[in-house]
């Protein structure tokens, strides 16, 4: 069963911490309207809460297939953890896409998903020896929503 994974903690808190995003700009503050998904922890951030919206770039190294896009993050401490299919992952579709280890898109493996689909979908591309791990995006927006790795 593939595991799904958001921002790791450290990462979110040097963010909290006021450290620049990937485009060196300071996250912005604001105030969730019960909507904002947070990459972190891979819940919905509670109306009335504090959160923060940053560029993010998922990947170790700065190279073309390194995609970067708008995301939420509590902005107080939360806890991420490996999971299943998150409460978040609300849309009717998703756009996933395969990785290899050098963090290079594995050309043919990105496919609009539905929901209901993604794990199932997860789990073929993650039975290739040549996958490293999956990126879940907004179908729509393009935004980065979870890493998927396997168990």
């Amino acid at each position: 069963m593939p595991k799904f994974f958001g921002m790791p903690r450290l990462q979110a808190d040097q963010f909290r911490a006021g450290g620049p995003d990937a485009y060196g700009n300071t996250p912005e503050r604001q105030i969730s309207d019960g909507t904002a998904p947070c990459r972190c922890c891979l819940k919905l951030i509670p109306e009335g809460a504090p959160m923060l919206v940053l560029a993010y770039r998922p990947f170790a190294a700065l190279h073309a297939y390194a995609e970067t896009g708008p995301v939420f993050i509590c902005a107080e401490t939360c806890k991420p953890n490996g999971t299943a299919l998150p409460a978040v992952v609300v849309s009717p579709e998703y756009l996933l896409k395969a990785y290899t280890a050098d963090e290079r898109i594995l050309y043919g493996t990105g496919k609009i998903t539905p929901r209901d689909a993604v794990e199932d979908n997860a789990e073929t591309l993650l039975a290739r020896t040549e996958v490293a791990f999956v990126d879940v995006r907004s179908a729509k927006n393009n935004c980065w929503q979870a890493r998927i790795t396997r168990d």
